[in-house]
C-alpha cells in the first residue's frame, strides 16, 4: 500500500438531542457534509460517507456501511478503516462544520512513524473523530476493541502509536478555535447561524 490518504465523514449518528440529521444542517447555503467534503478532497484520494444515514445525504458520494450497526463512533471510525483502500483514512464526524484543508495537511505532515494523528482540544480532551488513522494496524486494533466490548473511539487511539498535538499546534491555522466546534443541539445550531430563524428551514426540508 503507498502513503495516500482516504477521507471519510461519520453521519451515522442518532442526533437525539439535535432532533434531525445533523449532516443535512445547513450553514451559508451549503450542508456540513458538502462543507467537511470539500476541504477533505484537496487532501484525500477520495471522500465516502459513513453510517445509517449517509444515504440521505446530498453529495453524490460513495458511501458505506457500518460492519457493527449501532457500534457508536468506534463502529463508524471501524467501517471507515474496513472501507479504506488506501494506507491512511482520514475520519472526521458531520458535526464539525469548521474543519479545514489546512488542518488535515497539517495532520498529515505529522503520520511518519506514528499510527495515528490526533489533536487535543484547549479543554484537554482528545479528538478522536477529526483524526488520521495508519488503516494497519488500526482496523485490526479496532475490530479487537469492538470484540472486547469498548465503544470509545479514542481507545483506538491510545492502543497504538498516535501523535498527539497540543491545541497550541494548531493555533497557527486560521479558524483553529472554531474546528471541532461541535453541533449538537438546536441552541448550538442556533448560536452558529446567529439567527433563529434558519432552524425552521432545516427542520421543513
Amino acid at each position: 500500500m503507498d502513503d495516500t490518504i482516504e477521507g471519510f465523514i461519520l453521519t451515522g449518528g442518532r442526533s437525539r438531542r439535535m432532533g434531525t440529521d445533523k449532516s443535512q444542517l445547513l450553514l451559508e447555503g451549503q450542508s456540513f457534509v458538502e462543507r467537511i467534503a470539500a476541504e477533505l478532497f484537496p487532501v484525500t484520494t477520495s471522500v465516502k460517507l459513513v453510517g445509517d444515514n449517509s444515504s440521505a445525504s446530498k453529495p453524490k458520494l460513495q458511501s458505506v456501511p457500518d460492519v457493527y450497526p449501532q457500534w457508536g463512533a468506534l463502529g463508524g471510525v471501524h467501517a471507515a478503516l474496513s472501507a479504506c483502500r488506501a494506507s491512511w483514512a482520514a475520519v472526521v464526524a458531520c458535526d464539525f462544520p469548521f474543519v479545514t484543508s489546512e488542518l488535515f495537511r497539517k495532520l498529515a505532515s505529522l503520520r511518519d512513524d506514528f499510527e495515528a494523528v490526533a489533536a487535543i482540544q484547549n479543554d484537554g480532551i482528545p479528538q478522536p473523530l477529526c483524526s488520521l488513522y495508519r488503516v494497519e494496524p488500526c482496523l485490526s486494533i479496532a475490530d479487537a476493541l469492538i470484540k472486547s466490548g469498548e465503544r470509545k473511539p479514542v481507545a483506538l487511539l491510545q492502543s497504538v502509536r498516535t501523535r498527539w498535538l497540543e491545541s497550541s499546534e494548531l493555533s497557527e491555522l486560521e479558524g483553529a478555535n472554531l474546528f471541532f466546534d461541535n453541533i449538537n443541539t438546536p441552541e448550538d445550531y442556533a448560536r452558529l447561524t446567529r439567527k433563529g430563524s434558519d432552524l425552521d428551514d432545516v427542520w421543513m426540508k
